[in-house]
């Protein structure tokens, strides 16, 4: 009981930590940038209090502040879609885009950027901004849904996981093959639009939508909580599962869609984020040796905010007037961490 007792007090500590750690990146990602706002200035700002800058208020209240809760938003939502997807696939490659549904959303938005350039469409683009706009933000929803509803409807026919696992691989395939033969008939301008869109972007969300997104997340962000035992007993292997009494077909359907979920949104209002998904499980895993959801789930969502967070602040490059791209910044950074612990455990598949 005192190993138990010990093990529960540890994991309340690292936890604790993470919360203090995201808190001070949460305000440094507010403070720095092209303009340096003393974190003295966010802290009061954001407790309502008046600053003698009153431009750096408004640079707080409608720049700073979405973009980096979207940050924590976005590394929370992608850090629990490939948790999900690594367990249900016992894989460790598997993330949140391995169903093809970041590739739908992705083929929704070029249906919009590249619809062979009618009026409307670039009109609509124009006006409403091609990161803030809701009918990109619709256009990758309804794309994303698509695949979903295709992705259940094969996972009631099909029981092996690994084999859906390639049948996701190739739905996400002829999605991208698509987008590619569209956007080898269209304008250069048009394809110019869609590239950017790609690279990914935190400053997108306007405070309207922020809501939409967090109510999103956060919905997803429960479900993941409540499906912690299911994903423990798939761990130990299908066939236990239902002996425990699991329905598997319908725990499978709800991983999907809560995945889904969480991929589509983060896709569709901050575009193709790669790497965290796939990163931040394992980090969690080696940063508290355990396979356990009840703490990996809190853990994913704290370090894939932490994560996000760290990569906001460098692809802003404070101090200067440069925005790097923010799928660029994940990839450098995700990348070496992936590798780092495969070098340390030397057994990513000891934890499925």
């Amino acid at each position: 009981m005192n190993a138990i007792t010990q093990g529960k007090r540890l994991r309340a500590k690292s936890l604790t930590l993470l919360g203090l750690m995201l808190i001070v990146l949460f305000l440094l990602d507010i403070g720095l940038g092209s303009v340096r706002i003393p974190v003295s200035d966010v802290i009061k700002t954001l407790l309502g209090q008046q600053i003698d800058n009153s431009g750096w208020q408004g640079i707080i209240l409608k720049i700073r502040l979405p973009r980096a809760v979207t940050a924590i938003l976005a590394g929370a939502a992608l850090s629990l879609g490939g948790l999900q997807m690594q367990t249900l696939f016992r894989n460790p490659l598997a993330g949140p885009s391995v169903l093809g549904i970041t590739a739908g959303a992705s083929l929704g938005v070029a249906a919009v950027m590249l619809a062979a350039g009618t009026v409307t469409t670039t009109f609509s683009i124009r006006e409403l901004g091609v990161d803030g706009s809701w009918l990109i933000i619709i256009a990758s929803t309804l794309g994303a849904a698509t695949v979903l509803m295709l992705i259940l409807g094969i996972s009631f026919k099909i029981r092996d996981n690994v084999v859906m696992l390639i049948v996701g691989l190739m739905v996400a395939n002829i999605t991208i093959a698509v987008v590619s033969i569209w956007q080898f008939f269209s304008d250069p301008e048009q394809i110019q639009e869609y590239i950017l869109w790609t690279f990914g972007s935190l400053g997108g969300v306007t405070n309207e939508q922020l809501g939409a997104l967090a109510i999103i997340v956060l919905t997803g962000v429960i479900l993941t909580f409540f499906l912690s035992k299911t994903l423990n007993a798939l761990l130990l292997g299908e066939d236990y599962a239902q002996s425990m009494g699991l329905n598997v077909k319908w725990a499978r359907v709800a991983i999907i869609a809560t995945t889904s979920i969480l991929a589509g949104a983060i896709t569709g209002f901050c575009g193709p984020i790669g790497f965290v998904g796939i990163a931040v499980p394992h980090l969690s895993r080696s940063f508290l040796n355990t396979s356990d959801h009840r703490t990996l789930v809190p853990t994913c969502t704290l370090v894939g905010g932490i994560l996000m967070l760290v990569c906001d602040i460098i692809s802003q490059v404070p101090g200067s007037q440069t925005v790097l791209p923010i799928n660029a910044i994940t990839a450098l950074i995700g990348s070496p961490i992936v590798i780092w612990i495969i070098v340390k455990r030397k057994n990513l598949k000891a934890s499925f």
